[in-house]
């Protein structure tokens, strides 16, 4: 679709300029129309208006015109012509996020929920041609937000995760398992599950390689990251004088993230600190973004050549018309 815009719309406010100059001939136009008092207009003869008196008016209307064109010459009108060549019905992805209460360890910056959250977020923001959904789990889990375009509610609905929403606990199994669930009749070209958790599964009815299988049956690729320093990391314990920090070991269930990622295709990763996750984000970004090809054109032509010749011609009849046809006014 074509349409006009301009390279440096802020010289439009020059046009502004006119109205003071308009202003300026009128009051100077009445200033020139002298008055004298007569008792008898008998023998005046009498003062027709010829189309010399409207050519002069005609010609102070061009040379108006002709500076407002030359000033949105300046200004650089552009056609564009924009249009996008979708070649692919794109990607589902499902984010399966653990909320349980040792995503509150202090190892990362301001925490290891804060954190996923945020990176996530930024995730999502890059991923505007795909469907993207939410699920959350800990004790239990649940559909936060469906597969969706509308990514502006999404990342609403992921600010307002909090750790305690649901029974606490590690339920990877169940989270898989949701998750599948939301993707098993999408019909998109690719779909994915990237699995976040800092533990170990000790809850739920369905084990997380039995999730697994169910993700290979749909042909789901499932990418899993492990969060969590090495070793052991401060977590926050409510005691009688208030939340301490203690620091407790790490335990995560790293062989059957790996499991489930070579079953199904993906990878397994592990994020020890917030420049970590950022990069296995950036990772599996990119390692997603090669499965469609969406492609956008967008083609620009400069259009101030019209404005200027127009400029030009009505300056040029303003010439002649004041050197010839109103060079005097009886």
């Amino acid at each position: 679709m074509n349409h006009i815009v301009f390279a440096n719309p802020n010289l439009l406010y020059l046009l502004l300029l006119i109205v003071p100059v308009i202003i300026w001939y009128v009051f100077n136009h009445q200033r020139t129309h002298a008055s004298i008092q007569v008792s008898t207009i008998k023998g005046i003869g009498k003062n027709h208006f010829t189309y010399k008196h409207i050519l002069r008016h005609v010609v102070f209307a061009m040379r108006v015109l002709a500076i407002a064109l030359l000033i949105i010459a300046i200004a650089r009108p552009q056609s564009t012509l924009s249009w996008k060549d979708e070649e692919s019905e794109g990607i589902d992805i499902v984010l399966a996020l653990d909320i349980s209460s040792s995503m509150l360890a202090r190892d990362f910056d301001p925490d290891r929920l804060e954190a996923a959250k945020d990176l996530a977020i930024q995730f999502i923001a890059g991923r505007r041609n795909d469907r993207i959904g939410l699920v959350v789990f800990s004790g239990e889990s649940f559909t936060q937000c469906p597969l969706t375009t509308d990514h502006s509610v999404l990342i609403n609905l992921f600010r307002d995760i909090k750790s305690g929403m649901i029974e606490d606990g590690t339920a990877i199994g169940m989270g898989l398992a949701t998750s599948v669930s939301r993707l098993k009749d999408s019909d998109a070209e690719s779909k994915v599950i990237i699995l976040l958790t800092d533990g170990v599964n000790n809850q739920g009815a369905i084990a997380p390689i039995t999730a697994a299988e169910l993700a290979q049956t749909f042909g789901i690729r499932v990418y899993t990251i492990g969060v969590g320093t090495e070793g052991t990391a401060p977590y926050p314990i409510a005691t009688p004088f208030g939340t301490q920090l203690r620091n407790m070991p790490v335990e995560i269930d790293e062989e059957t993230l790996q499991e489930i990622a070579q079953n199904t295709g993906g990878e397994y990763f592990r994020a020890t600190d917030n420049n970590k996750l950022k990069q296995i984000y950036e990772q599996i970004d990119q390692l997603e973004k090669s499965k469609i090809e969406v492609k956008e054109f967008s083609q620009k032509d400069e259009e101030f050549l019209t404005f200027v010749l127009l400029a030009a011609f009505f300056l040029l009849a303003d010439i002649v018309l004041r050197n010839t046809l109103i060079r005097q006014i009886p």
